[in-house]
């Protein structure tokens, strides 16, 4: 009754959050303190698995917070870690205080070693360096100690810059060689290594120029989520500017002019023109265009964001629909200019469902990419990945497809009520996906609608980065026996459910700006027959190797995961049997076996964990060029993979040729994903498999209507 009374005051908490957050007062007039006392009373109310904030805990903060400000560990020194070492206990201590005071030191601190690191990163990007001399260096990060004195220190810089500029050395000697005009003087091997230090230096100026742009409140999320992040790994804290990308990203637009923006030394360039957005409209924007002022609608003049901070000048450029703002640029051909542009709705094309078509022996089939679970939180009504697939599949069953392939591929999730309502599309109603919170009985979220869109032949494709809502969705239709699992041993292992809490809302009178926002965990689902997801994801039911088989990815990888568990299995029955799953599945793991691109595919994913699991490299370039060549002959056998090449074609629905017509940008983004997808085995194998299942359902009709005559 107690676990069951907690979250019950919590949602009634969250409902009436805006009138302020009941009768708890968060009004400390210090806002460190007071966003503490928010998320550490929000986590223990409202996680799924609250932690006990002790000395370990303490612990585990202190290492992750200077782990993450300092990973490389060429700023602080050993006697800056003894000193932040009295409060590695005390940590928890100061959270239950609302005490920032070990922040403080350590923040501090920091901002003194990285201006003395400016300074001998400059003082030994100056001299040149001896690429004949025999050294290795070490990339050993984690098990690097701190250094003890400041030639230490310059000695460790020393080695990791001239790590950065033997490669830039390398590829301008590279350039030189293989130029195709031969009467062009050469550069001389001291030319070379000065082009190359310059080369670094403006790698690390760039780096700095971003470092030196973050404010205290960017530092002080850093330590933040070292500290939410110790209650599970999807425990994250949203500082303002990446709560808005956040929104954006779930949902797939933003409102403004429709650019992407990147911070350069010379300035805040264009780095894309957003199709079919304002600035695309306009035509007026080009990518390298550099923004000098800007200036709204009501306002007299311009604000000059040359060296500001990129986010600072994102908020300027920003705005509601239907409002304008006016760009002083510095185009690329280097004159000035003043363009106007009306901001609007931009939609983030990439994160939407697309669709193809493709035939095989006479047959149609369809494929559907969906690269996430996307919703409108603030709009139910808006555009959703469940009305955007349902529609797509009405429209591939207007062209006579006989199966589809649903591609969860790098799918890392997104909304769970938009999961079940695709799921919903494929069976006729019951349940998708079980919901546990802590101290409650369990919660089935099924699908209540009896028609279904979708009955044909399903695949559904996933890999290591598929995860969360794909892993209920492919995990429904694994149970149901709807469809077929093609791809990774198993998918990422996210069963646990997060809601994001907006914290002004926990405020009353807040006149100490904008809180930002805590997104915790606060249930874990789990598949229809009981299991979770969480740690072991989905079992494909066909295995096939990729790129990532060797690297430590998923949910087991991370720190301080959620346990595997299992609940009683909900009520459903299985799909009727309408295609011969086990003779299919047996026919694909044939073709696998004895697919020579999945070979060469496994054994490039092997020699990519032993470049990656490398941590010594020689700095003499004559040893350093021959580990090169060995690696390049290497490569050279795994070039092939960007060669294969299946018999497949494919194409756009009728309404997307259309909109091609009238937009390029569209046309030559689905180009290029028609080309990627006739190179892809798993697709091809995906689509082999549609074929398989639809050739053995004719055969067991005819079988069955000879019975019947």
């Amino acid at each position: 009754m107690k676990g069951k009374y907690k979250f019950l005051l919590l949602a009634l908490l969250i409902a009436f959050a805006s009138c302020s957050f009941t009768t708890k007062k968060f009004e400390d007039p210090d806002k460190d303190k007071l966003l503490i006392q928010l998320i550490t009373y929000l986590l223990d109310q409202g996680h799924f698995e609250p932690k006990d904030i002790n000395d370990d805990f303490s612990a585990h903060v202190f290492d992750d917070y200077l782990n993450n400000v300092d990973q490389f560990k060429r700023f602080f020194y050993e006697s800056d870690i003894k000193e932040f070492e009295a409060y590695k206990s005390q940590i928890d201590d100061q959270i239950k205080a609302y005490d920032v005071s070990f922040f403080n030191l350590t923040h501090q601190r920091l901002l003194q070693r990285i201006a003395e690191a400016k300074v001998i990163y400059t003082d030994i990007l100056e001299k040149p360096f001896d690429f004949t001399e025999e050294e290795d260096y070490v990339a050993d990060y984690e098990n690097l100690t701190y250094v003890t004195n400041k030639r230490e220190m310059k000695e460790r810089w020393r080695q990791q810059l001239k790590f950065f500029a033997i490669t830039n050395y390398d590829d301008i000697i590279t350039d030189q060689d293989s130029a195709t005009d031969k009467t062009a003087e050469k550069k001389s091997m001291k030319e070379i290594e000065i082009e190359a230090r310059l080369a670094t230096k403006e790698s690390i100026d760039v780096l700095y120029d971003y470092i030196e742009d973050r404010t205290r409140n960017d530092w002080f999320a850093v330590y933040i989520n070292a500290i939410v992040e110790g209650f599970d790994p999807h425990t994250f804290y949203f500082a303002p500017e990446d709560k808005e990308r956040f929104d954006r990203d779930i949902s797939g637009k933003f409102e403004g002019i429709g650019a992407r923006l990147q911070k350069k030394v010379d300035g805040i360039m264009v780095d894309e023109v957003i199709s079919g957005g304002p600035a695309w409209r306009a035509n007026e924007l080009e990518v390298g265009d550099q923004i000098l002022k800007v200036k709204q609608e009501d306002e007299k003049d311009a604000i000059n964001v040359v060296g500001m901070r990129l986010a600072d000048a994102i908020k300027y450029i920003k705005g509601p629909k239907g409002t304008v703002v006016t760009l002083t640029l510095k185009k690329v051909d280097g004159t000035i200019q003043d363009i106007s542009i009306t901001r609007d709705v931009v939609e983030l094309e990439e994160t939407y469902a697309k669709t193809s078509i493709v035939e095989k022996e006479g047959k149609t089939f369809g494929i559907i990419n969906l690269p996430k679970f996307y919703i409108s939180f603030e709009d139910y009504n808006e555009r959703n990945a469940a009305s955007d697939i349902k529609r797509e599949i009405l429209r591939l069953k207007e062209e006579g497809v006989e199966g589809l392939v649903m591609d969860l591929r790098n799918n890392g999730g997104g909304s769970l009520q938009t999961v079940v309502d695709i799921a919903g599309l494929f069976i006729e109603d019951g349940p998708v996906v079980q919901v546990k919170t802590t101290g409650e009985a369990k919660e089935v979220l099924a699908d209540k609608d009896k028609s279904i869109v979708w009955d044909g032949p399903l695949v559904i494709l996933v890999n290591e980065l598929s995860a969360s809502a794909s892993e209920i969705l492919a995990a429904a239709m694994q149970d149901y026996k709807r469809g077929i699992i093609i791809g990774s041993k198993q998918t990422y292992g996210k069963g646990t459910v997060q809601t994001v809490m907006d914290l002004n809302r926990m405020v009353k009178n807040n006149t100490k700006g904008d809180m930002g926002a805590l997104k915790f965990t606060t249930q874990k689902f789990y598949r229809i027959n009981g299991g979770s997801t969480q740690l072991e994801g989905v079992k494909s039911d066909v295995v096939v190797p990729d790129r990532y088989s060797y690297i430590d990815i998923g949910e087991k990888n991370l720190e301080n995961p959620l346990a595997w568990d299992k609940i009683d299995a909900a009520d459903y029955e299985v799909w009727g049997n309408y295609f011969d799953y086990d003779t299919t599945i047996s026919k694909s793991k044939a073709r696998m076996a004895n697919n020579e691109q999945l070979k060469l595919i496994e054994a490039n994913a092997q020699w990519v964990k032993t470049i990656r699991d490398r941590e010594s490299y020689p700095l003499n370039y004559d040893s350093y060029k021959k580990e090169m060549q060995v690696n390049e002959e290497e490569a050279k056998r795994f070039a092939k993979l960007s060669e294969y090449q299946t018999d497949l074609t494919f194409t756009s629905l009728p309404y997307e040729l259309k909109l091609m017509d009238q937009d390029s940008v569209l046309m030559d983004k689905r180009n290029r994903w028609h080309e990627a997808l006739a190179k892809d085995v798993y697709v091809e194998e995906a689509i082999n498999v549609l074929h398989d299942l639809k050739m053995t359902y004719a055969i067991k009709n005819k079988v069955a209507e000879s019975v019947k005559n």
